[in-house]
């Protein structure tokens, strides 16, 4: 069903921006959304493409060509991999609503205390927020489009960094030993990974091939490259072990979780990257379910967070432009094998 035009003030985009002239980051007085189901609008320009393109591939993969060796290095390898070309991890990951999922997660993940014991004591996320975005990234382009070889040797590196991550926490019924390792913080991550990845392409994204369920099936794998021994393999699953973890008690608000909540919101990026980000950062808030952005001790914002991150991811795309991606160092190495893509 075809959605409403919005039309989106420059007022609204100054309160974002921050900038208090008015003048739209975008060009023109206003912009004007064409908002309909499963498609993303034109985009208005922006800044040149290349320059806006390399920032946004320096952020997500530390080179600005978005060819490090290790995206390179999908080309290489004996096999399919874990996943299918086609296939619903490959649509999921492959969609721009990527860019809300991570920070969804975070989000999300920060809610166990466990979990945020481990970030926040062990992590570098603080003096070097860029480096650890882009080792999450290497690690999910890695396993969603590499030779099992390679997804189990980037699993094998993030195992090793996990192996000193350990501790003790305060727990609902008191003080707790853990460890990165354990089954719950494993299973905790896990799902609050898939959770936001599959809620923000059914938000931002278009059709999963075999729906909800084939994604929430096919990522799995993943959860038990990572030591999950029975992930979720369907949507109503995957939500029901959410909510066990909320109506268990293990969730709750400290200023540790505080603390991560304000430095994802002032994280500044240069340029229009940062009212992008800004954006991006209400977006996630507002996609994340009542009881959760409760805890959180987050409200929705009073602009169109949902219809402006439908320009964000626009004009991302625009940037991004037709270069290659890891899923096309990966399509080499199919092609090379003779594998064709899920029909």
């Amino acid at each position: 069903m075809n959605r409403p035009a919005v039309r989106v003030s420059a007022a609204v985009i100054a309160h974002v921006s921050g900038n208090q002239a008015g003048t739209p980051p975008f060009s023109g007085p206003r912009v004007r959304c064409a908002w309909h189901a499963g498609r993303v609008p034109s985009a208005p320009r922006t800044t040149p493409r290349e320059p806006l393109r390399a920032r946004l591939l320096t952020t997500l993969s530390g080179d600005p060509a978005g060819q490090p060796p290790w995206v390179r290095a999908l080309a290489e390898g004996d096999d399919a991999g874990y996943f299918r070309d086609g296939g619903a991890v490959w649509t999921v990951h492959a969609g721009l609503g990527t860019l809300v999922a991570g920070i969804r997660a975070l989000l999300l993940q920060a809610l166990h205390p466990g979990a945020l014991a481990g970030v926040h004591e062990f992590s570098r996320y603080r003096e070097d927020p860029a480096g650890r975005l882009v080792g999450t990234v290497r690690w999910i382009l890695c396993v969603t489009y590499g030779s099992t070889a390679q997804a189990d040797r980037e699993t094998g590196r993030v195992a090793r960094l996990h192996e000193r991550v350990r501790g003790t926490y305060d727990a609902a019924d008191g003080p707790r030993e853990y460890s990165a390792g354990d089954a719950d913080l494993v299973e905790w991550v896990h799902i609050a990974f898939t959770d936001a990845f599959l809620g923000s392409h059914q938000r931002w994204g278009g059709p999963i091939p075999g729906g909800a369920d084939a994604y929430v099936a096919e990522w799995s794998r993943a959860g038990e490259l990572m030591g999950l021994t029975d992930p979720p393999r369907t949507e109503a699953e995957l939500r029901t072990r959410l909510r066990g973890f909320l109506d268990r008690g293990e969730l709750r608000r400290d200023e540790r979780v505080d603390d991560v909540v304000r430095f994802l919101r002032g994280i500044r990026f240069p340029g229009a990257m940062r009212v992008a980000y800004r954006i991006l950062f209400a977006a996630a808030v507002a996609s994340l379910p009542r009881e959760y952005r409760r805890i959180l001790g987050l409200r929705r914002v009073w602009w169109p967070a949902i219809t402006l991150t439908r320009v964000v991811l626009a004009v991302s795309a625009r940037a991004l432009g037709e270069g290659p991606r890891a899923q096309d160092f990966a399509r080499r190495r199919l092609r090379r094998l003779g594998v064709e893509p899920a029909s």
